[in-house]
């Protein structure tokens, strides 16, 4: 939020310098993120003065060119070749010295010394454009015969200087969302600051407002009071739409807002004035002399100012005609009911919407105004008739026209400024600091507080309705503590702690140990959001639009459910990455997964959601590259299974593990572990449907690791030294052929029950298919690692051994040696 320095005098009497007041707006509880200098012409026309034409003579060179002597007020005349058609001896002008800086949008440019088809020119006599004082180029400025020659051009044209704060406004702070809101804060911190009552705020006087006649009588109807428990509105007749005067223009441009025209100007200046939104309607679209406060059927369509045609939720509150909607209240106007040029007769709004409607509406739609900023906080509801008698008497002051019908009010239900009881023990225990009654009660009546009653243990407090945040005991406390400052409440100390354990097994420790692992094998960690777009879902048989946790709020239709897999802002990443030229890739994320289990108009809160921890791991492109002593060497499957296998055996997962296929939307084919049939990892090549949704042209490799199953069956523990067998290891392999849809975890497992004590290890280390072995038949051949922690193994055991193993393969299998 934009606040002007200038603009702020016009309601405290300022007599501190900016750059002292904003660590005071700081301290009081509106951060100044910035500050910067506003000048109503950019340059502020330093360097530029007014001068006289001494002589001017044709160019010998140049036709169109004249010679000129300027007296600026110095010893000497300047020469300056000039090429304006109007430009003649004796004239007043305006003269941009050597060294001067003129702007021209962005782009600028320096006077230099300079010679001109042999003539030095010291300098630029300006046209008005080039000042940045109008549009015309036609000529030079010719300024009055009596203008002191010597002058600066700045005094001369009033040029106004300005110092704009930007407020990082929080959330609550709807009271200071205008320039009255601010001063209203400044005068109770600077009073307190330097223990002084000088300081108090002036508002603008509408004593001035008058019914002139009611030939523009315009009725208002509320439907909904709920959504709009106030309007008030008004007719002006006869105004004359036109280029708002300089001072307005510059009030408005010094904060950021373009001007428009007159009526429009006014509207926002009162808004950031007062924090009041206004809108003007062109009478003449008000068919049928009526405005309906209502909400029309969902689907119909409404086209907004920025012409964009809107479908209408059967929530969103419309300012509408008798026939059709004019504007989306408190949001945005209507491109055919905004005040034109030719626009003679206008009706003024003045409303309090409910906050809730108004960001309902403003989320829905993508829309941010002014207007919605400040409604969607909680705006004054008892200040719309001051606001629109504060517009109206400035729209009488600068488009004319008489005001043409009594002020329209609909407020069935008017909100009372409410009582607060405090106690003054209260105070001190949450401030941690014993504060003088009599300096609460001043801080609070400069906020426009009233204490009502008092005591030496309590007082009762009536809060203005523009405190739309301050509720309860503890919200009169943070106001009395913003003002008396934070920073003069002492540290103590003493500090205080409590012991507490961590409880076992940690489960921090061990996901910053895997964490660590995975960094230390080259992949990189990443974070997502957990909001993501419901559309992954639709197009995903694996999902269930069904078990979405939907926003009731969302801030987009790209963020507008809780995600309920990984996998797809992995996927994001990786497509970023990739269309960046960042094409290898090994990524890890820890994240939540969440999942409406039931879904019910009647909820049955958390109970009905699932939310785990996961673990993902992401591969594509190459390990290494190629290089004078190796070649490029691709990311596969293997990549990921042998990392979800390190980390199994970190976290001591060895019992109870199995292997197994499955099918999956998401992948090209899928491997599940599990420990005792309960799944706790996938590991899975990406399909290629997936791939292109994402415009990804590269193999993903993906492993899912449920962390939150995972830690039901860890085991981990500190890494415990285990010392080297003494007697060898010997390793034995068999060649089978097998039926196809044997696969090689059932083999491992049925050898490891076979053989427990001796057999340590299996691995698969070649396969064959082929026409000789037949459609239905595939070779494994097998490699067997035999170790006695005791002895030497001899040749009969080793043999027996095998022998064992082989006759369960032909047993359970129906394997044959090869």
């Amino acid at each position: 939020m934009k606040i002007s320095y200038n603009w702020l005098k016009q309601y405290i009497n300022l007599d501190i310098e900016p750059e002292k007041l904003s660590p005071i707006l700081t301290d009081i509880g509106l951060e100044v993120e910035g500050m910067e200098k506003f000048q109503s012409v950019k340059g502020g026309l330093e360097g530029i003065v007014i001068g006289e034409v001494v002589t001017c003579t044709q160019h010998s060179n140049a036709d169109k060119l004249s010679v000129t002597t300027v007296n600026i007020g110095g010893d000497d005349l300047l020469p300056i070749v000039c090429g304006a058609p109007n430009v003649s001896a004796g004239q007043k002008v305006v003269v941009a010295t050597v060294g001067t800086t003129l702007y021209d949008g962005d782009d600028s440019f320096k006077i230099k010394k300079a010679k001109i088809r042999g003539e030095v020119s010291q300098g630029m006599i300006c046209a008005e454009d080039e000042l940045g004082l109008g549009t015309s180029h036609d000529g030079i400025m010719v300024l009055p015969a009596d203008v002191e020659v010597g002058m600066k051009a700045s005094q001369y044209f009033n040029i106004e200087e300005d110092v704009i704060f930007e407020i990082g406004l929080t959330p609550n702070r709807s009271d200071a969302t205008s320039h009255i809101g601010t001063a209203r804060d400044l005068v109770a911190g600077l009073n307190h600051l330097y223990d002084t009552r000088k300081y108090s705020l002036s508002l603008p006087s509408v004593d001035e407002f008058k019914v002139d006649n009611t030939s523009l009588d315009i009725d208002v109807i509320v439907d909904d009071n709920e959504a709009c428990p106030r309007y008030s509105g008004l007719s002006i007749s006869g105004i004359e739409v036109c280029e708002s005067p300089d001072w307005l223009k510059t009030k408005l441009n010094s904060i950021g807002v373009r001007p428009i025209n007159n009526i429009v100007d006014i509207t926002n200046y009162v808004l950031h004035e007062t924090g009041q939104p206004l809108h003007a309607f062109d009478a003449k679209e008000i068919t049928g002399n009526k405005v309906v406060v209502r909400k029309m059927d969902m689907g119909s369509t409404f086209t907004t100012l920025d012409d964009i045609e809107r479908n209408l939720d059967a929530n969103d509150l419309m300012i509408c005609n008798q026939e059709n909607g004019m504007c989306m209240a408190g949001v945005f106007g209507g491109i055919n009911s905004g005040v034109e040029n030719d626009t003679v007769n206008i009706f003024l709004e003045s409303a309090y919407f409910d906050s809730k409607h108004i960001r309902k509406t403003s989320k829905r739609h993508g829309l941010q105004t002014d207007a919605s900023f400040r409604f969607e906080r909680g705006a004054d509801p008892n200040i719309t008739v001051y606001a629109l008698k504060r517009a109206a008497n400035l729209i009488k002051e600068l488009a004319g026209g008489v005001i043409s019908s009594e002020i329209k009010d609909v407020y069935p239900n008017p909100i009372v400024p409410w009582t607060i009881d405090v106690d003054f023990n209260n105070v001190d225990r949450l401030i941690g600091k014993k504060i003088d009654q009599s300096i609460s009660k001043r801080i609070l009546e400069d906020l426009e507080v009233k204490v009502m009653d008092s005591t030496d243990e309590a007082m009762r407090l009536l809060v203005p309705t523009f405190k739309v945040d301050v509720t309860r005991e503890v919200d009169i406390i943070e106001e009395i503590l913003r003002i008396y400052g934070y920073n003069n409440i002492e540290i103590s100390g003493k500090l205080n702690s409590s012991l507490s354990s961590r409880p076992k097994p940690d489960l921090e420790k061990i996901q910053n140990t895997i964490a660590d692992y995975l960094v230390g094998q080259g992949l990189s960690e990443i974070m997502n959001n957990s909001l993501t777009k419901a559309s992954y879902v639709e197009n995903n048989d694996d999902f269930t639009s069904d078990q979405n946790v939907d926003l009731l709020n969302p801030l987009s239709n790209e963020l507008n459910i809780l995600r309920q897999s990984l996998l797809f802002g992995g996927l994001e990443t990786a497509a970023y990455n990739i269309n960046r030229k960042s094409a290898n890739l090994q990524l890890f994320e820890f994240g939540k997964s969440y999942r409406n289990l039931k879904k019910s108009e009647k909820s049955d809160g958390i109970k009905n959601y699932l939310e785990e921890k996961h673990l993902m791991i992401l591969a594509s492109g190459n390990i290494s590259t190629n290089s004078w002593k190796s070649q490029n060497e691709n990311t596969d499957i293997y990549t990921v299974t042998a990392l979800v296998n390190s980390i199994l055996t970190k976290l001591g997962i060895d019992k109870g593990l199995s292997m197994s296929e499955a099918e999956s939307d998401s992948s090209k084919y899928l491997l599940q572990y599990k420990v005792h049939d309960n799944v706790i990892a996938d590991v899975f090549p990406v399909s290629n449907k997936l791939l292109n949704d994402f415009d990804i042209n590269q193999d993903v490799f993906c492993a899912n690791i449920n962390w939150t199953k995972l830690m039901k069956y860890s085991k981990f523990s500190d890494t415990v030294y285990v010392p080297v067998p003494k007697f060898p290891s010997v390793k034995r392999d068999l060649s089978l052929v097998l039926d196809k849809k044997v696969n090689y975890n059932e083999l491992k497992e049925a050898a490891m029950k076979t053989e427990r004590k001796l057999l340590k290890d299996v691995n698969l280390f070649d396969i064959y298919e082929g026409s000789k072995l037949g459609d239905s038949k595939k070779s494994y051949a097998l490699s067997f690692i035999l170790q006695d922690e005791n002895k030497t193994l001899t040749d009969k055991v080793i043999d027996k051994t095998m022998k064992r193993i082989l006759h369960a393969f032909e047993q359970q299998f129906n394997a044959q040696l090869r």
